[in-house]
């Protein structure tokens, strides 16, 4: 299995240390752990985010019709230069 060194400062490997033995694990289970949450975070956000643009485009006319004032303007339209 391919491995990674992180390194750490002395303070915050006091604070691993303390919270594995507070949780009776292993300093590497406890980093592991929170990688692996925080990898399973990041894909939960991305495939929301890709949920709520298909979401959004499939009725991007019911939110124009409901939101106007937040609508671009068209070409043309708008500010003069």
């Amino acid at each position: 299995m391919p491995a990674l060194n992180v390194e750490f400062s002395d303070r915050e490997l006091d604070d691993l240390r303390q919270i594995a033995k507070e949780r009776g694990t292993s300093m590497k289970a406890l980093v592991r752990e929170a990688a692996a949450a925080d990898i399973a975070r990041h894909r939960a956000l991305q495939e929301g985010a890709e949920a709520f643009r298909r979401f959004f485009a499939a009725h991007a006319d019911e939110f124009a019709a409901a939101f106007p004032d937040d609508e671009p303007p068209a070409d043309g339209e708008g500010r003069a230069a």
